[in-house]
């Protein structure tokens, strides 16, 4: 057992601490002062809004080109905290735009793991509508507080994904991970669109007459569960989908020797706890016979320099070129660092405790930093430069003069301009790839739409604000 908890293991890298940079990306600003976020997702639905989970039961949802999020949900009664249990993962239907339902996986108040649904609000969709919350899986946990996974997550295929720990404590004791019967220390997949709550996918490896279905308190006697997907995990607490190719991704932690990277398959055993990675776990596998259809991790690593938990990350698949398309990228809660391929080549060294990656709509990365951030992976190499301006004039087209625009970077920098006679007003040398808000305020005026959100790719010349007089 781990000598420090995965979510409690704080600020061992203080605020002195330098943050090291490679020659390829850096980290952007973005936001700051939150409480224990654990996880941070988009919903898909063309809004570009992002959502940020914090470990105390609170969603913070975060408006395009804002960096004050607001609270989308709080069921923070509901969870036990602390260690590496409370609120933990979060997915949105594929048809959340028309639907409106979003799924969500915590440790309820007596440690067992759930995952429940809601709705957003039929009125506010920035705000969830709890009386909506429909339970779809209760899964038994151990005493231990530890190793409850933590991530679920939509495939290409329309069904619900989620990763389980095996239960916490040394070397698996009661062997979850390697026993089919229960749902501890697995990969989930269920059908969550055609029953009053779930349903068993064709193809998933263990149905028929000598299988059953495991949502229930008790883990099932003997039989296999229907609803696993692939097993003999230690505690893959993320995971993620390649948007392009479908494959999963997953970041299992290790105990004592090994951190492992898998590419989950239907139905297969990754080895825990016969094996931790490549190697025999000690005290277990003396005679070092791999399980029966094993599938080692596709890279590995030790705790050379201090390592010592894996954070699953993303595929990149964005378009702003922070990094070549097609790279997985994952990370080291202890060190801070940021890694990639099968030789953990450094791409970042940072100061956080990495608890997490993100993806926004257009396929960018984020890191979440338990101590309280969110911020996004960028190219290191210096955006191009853009020329922005626009119109400030009344509804019949007379420009307005002396009107203060003002363009806010996604950091939280303000610049101002003043309009002309004419009413026109420019922003030159504006770095290209970013997002920045628009607002206006002149004397004498009330504007229709004194705010905008821009993405800023190159030169910009219609950012107008049509005003009427008082």
């Amino acid at each position: 057992m781990r000598k420090l908890s995965y979510l409690t293991f704080l600020a061992i890298f203080s605020v002195f601490f330098t943050l090291t940079v490679s020659a390829q990306v850096r980290l952007q600003p973005f936001l700051s002062g939150l409480s224990s976020p654990v996880f941070m997702t988009n919903a898909g639905d063309g809004t570009n809004r992002l959502f940020v989970v914090q470990q105390g039961g609170i969603i913070k949802v975060v408006q395009p080109g804002s960096t004050t999020p607001s609270d989308f949900l709080n069921i923070s009664s509901k969870l036990s905290t602390g260690g590496e249990r409370g609120l933990l993962g979060l997915a949105f239907h594929p048809n959340y735009n028309t639907n409106r339902r979003f799924f969500v996986y915590y440790t309820r108040i007596d440690g067992d793991i759930q995952i429940a649904e809601y709705q957003a609000s039929a009125t506010n969709p920035n705000v969830a509508d709890l009386v909506t919350e429909k339970i779809i899986i209760t899964i038994e946990h151990s005493s231990a507080s530890n190793h409850n996974g933590g991530t679920i997550a939509f495939g290409a295929d329309g069904l619900l994904y989620a990763g389980t720990g095996d239960g916490g404590g040394s070397n698996d004791p009661s062997n979850n991970a390697q026993r089919t019967n229960n749902l501890l220390g697995k990969f989930i997949r269920i059908n969550i669109n055609n029953t009053p709550t779930y349903s068993i996918p064709p193809g998933n490896p263990f149905t028929g007459a000598n299988t059953t279905l495991c949502d229930q308190d008790d883990p099932a006697e003997g039989n296999p569960c229907q609803e696993i997907y692939a097993y003999g995990l230690r505690n893959p607490y993320r995971f993620s989908f390649d948007r392009s190719t479908g494959e999963l991704w997953a970041g299992d932690v290790g105990q004592s020797a090994r951190e492992e990277i898998n590419k989950i398959t239907l139905g297969g055993n990754f080895g825990w706890r016969i094996m931790e990675g490549t190697i025999c776990t000690p005290g277990v596998n003396p005679d070092c016979t791999p399980p029966p259809g094993h599938i080692p991790p596709v890279f590995e690593y030790g705790r050379a320099g201090g390592r010592c938990s894996v954070t699953g990350g993303y595929v990149y698949r964005g378009t702003q070129g922070a990094l070549t398309p097609g790279t997985y990228i994952y990370g080291d809660f202890c060190t801070g660092e940021i890694l990639t391929g099968a030789q953990q080549t450094v791409l970042l060294d940072t100061p956080r405790n990495i608890v997490s990656f993100g993806e926004d709509e257009a396929g960018e990365l984020y890191v979440v930093g338990l101590g309280g951030t969110v911020e996004k992976i960028a190219s290191l190499t210096t955006a191009a430069a853009a020329t922005v301006g626009g119109r400030v004039m009344t509804a019949s087209g007379r420009g307005i003069r002396n009107v203060v625009v003002t363009m806010t970077d996604e950091s939280g920098n303000v610049r101002t301009a003043r309009s002309t006679i004419s009413g026109f007003y420019r922003f030159t040398d504006v770095p290209a790839g970013a997002t920045y808000i628009f607002s206006v305020s002149g004397k004498r005026f009330a504007f229709r739409n004194n705010t905008q959100v821009q993405s800023i790719v190159e030169d910009t010349e219609d950012i107008n604000f049509v005003a009427g007089y008082f």
